[in-house]
């Protein structure tokens, strides 16, 4: 038995058995390929040849697999498949060589998320540039997608359906009081909460909404006493003994030392997730730095994507 040399083997001609195949006629199969029929006949028989096999029955009918023809071209598609894998691959490669992904995000976010995973990705696509946007509020994450001013945002979740979306961490809401606060516990209670006047963010932040839906709960008549959106602002505020304040924990870091620090009376969070525009056409570059932000949530899915709490 002669040994095959697949070295003499041509992509050419696994193109051609499989136009042929699919076609079953030479005509067609050349006119797909772009060639004469001679060419195609001469690839498949110099396949034929070289394998030692029949691979077609050619009649005035055209051209049928044999047997062992529907084997080989089974063999066949799948070099055909893998390599239009490597062609893929390649053309990932290609896109991770440049371009630019644009976040929108709210401050916390940029502040003691972003940089550790942009550090990364930098280190990893040093080609690609990373441009962030700072917002106030989730509305203004959404808005950012939808003009296609961004391509990923940070958001408090739930938001839209027009948006695909996946959680990151849950970042529990702390009280913050004044120095001169005197408290029992580590935890405040309803009525300890209504004695102090209260510093909140504005009604209309997506992340207020849920916490003033939330204090309705408390049965107490509270004071709101100021509404800002800065969350340093805020945190200034408390530090002067203007009032007590509620803020998600990574929003008010870094949280001064003289500023006490204690826990609702029922626990309460906001979930952070990252979004994309649902079927958004997204270059590869994003696509990479969604999987490395993915990535580093499933390992720190214990909460260590915030920082150490004072």
């Amino acid at each position: 038995m002669n040994e095959i040399n697949t070295r003499r083997m041509k992509l050419s001609q696994i193109q051609a058995l499989i136009a042929v195949a699919d076609c079953e006629n030479f005509s067609e199969a050349a006119l797909q390929l772009e060639l004469s029929q001679s060419a195609v006949s001469h690839a498949i028989a110099s396949l034929e040849t070289e394998l030692g096999v029949q691979l077609f029955h050619r009649g005035r009918h055209g051209a049928q697999l044999t047997p062992v023809g529907e084997r080989v071209v089974s063999h066949g598609r799948q070099i055909a498949c893998a390599l239009e894998m490597m062609i893929k691959e390649a053309h990932l490669e290609k896109g991770l060589q440049g371009g630019q992904v644009r976040i929108v995000t709210f401050r916390s976010v940029a502040t003691h998320i972003l940089p550790g995973i942009i550090a990364k990705f930098r280190s990893c696509f040093p080609k690609i540039t990373v441009s962030i946007t700072e917002v106030y509020y989730t509305q203004a994450v959404e808005e950012a997608l939808r003009s296609g001013k961004a391509d990923i945002g940070f958001v408090s979740l739930p938001i839209s359906d027009e948006f695909e979306t996946r959680e990151i961490l849950r970042d529990q809401d702390v009280v913050l009081l004044p120095p001169s606060a005197k408290l029992s516990s580590a935890k405040i209670t309803w009525e300890e909460l209504a004695a102090y006047p209260l510093i909140l963010q504005p009604a209309e932040n997506a992340c207020s909404v849920p916490l003033r839906k939330y204090l309705t709960t408390s049965g107490f008549p509270l004071n709101i006493a100021y509404e800002l959106s800065e969350d340093s602002t805020i945190v200034s505020m408390v530090m002067q003994g203007l009032g007590t304040a509620i803020l998600p924990r990574l929003a008010a870091e870094p949280i001064p030392t003289s500023v006490k620090v204690c826990s609702l009376p029922a626990d309460f969070e906001r979930v952070i997730g990252v979004a994309v525009l649902r079927d958004g056409l997204l270059i590869p570059a994003v696509f990479a730095f969604l999987d490395l932000v993915k990535s580093a949530a499933e390992v720190d899915c214990e909460g260590e994507f915030a920082i150490n709490p004072s």
